[in-house]
């Protein structure tokens, strides 16, 4: 499954000259960038290990860009994304993130259902890799 998170998802990957732009957009609008990866893309995962500190105080991408590099070449076989903050209303929000790597192989989420007493039903997504069988293939 190919995961679309963040925006440009639905865009082929990035090249390093896209994401030089889209840093290099991010910091003539003053928002710091940070970098983080992980193994786990489950939708509700929003907290991935930090690389580093949050990269402020830069006027060119080539810095970020180095940091990515230093990232992807560590965790070759985790997704990696670019997030960019935005503090200009008081308070730091996220104002721009896109993945810029991502594994050889991507985990599939397959949808769960369960129902229960008086027509109640509950969803849950669980997380598993392309190459393990899963309820439907007969493993």
């Amino acid at each position: 499954m190919y995961l679309r998170y963040g925006a440009f998802s639905y865009l082929p990957p990035l090249t390093d000259d896209e994401i030089a732009a889209q840093v290099r957009y991010a910091l003539l609008k003053g928002w710091p960038v940070s970098i983080e990866h992980s193994t786990d893309p489950h939708p509700r995962n929003i907290y991935w290990e930090m690389w580093g500190l949050p990269l402020f105080d830069l006027d060119e991408p080539d810095g970020v860009m180095a940091e990515i590099n230093a990232c992807r070449s560590t965790f070759p076989e985790h997704y990696v994304r670019v997030l960019a903050y935005d503090a200009s209303l008081g308070r730091q929000t996220t104002a721009m993130q896109f993945l810029v790597q991502r594994p050889g192989t991507e985990a599939d989420l397959v949808l769960t259902r369960t129902e229960g007493n008086d027509r109640t039903q509950r969803y849950g997504v669980v997380v598993r890799r392309s190459d393990s069988p899963g309820p439907n293939d007969g493993g």
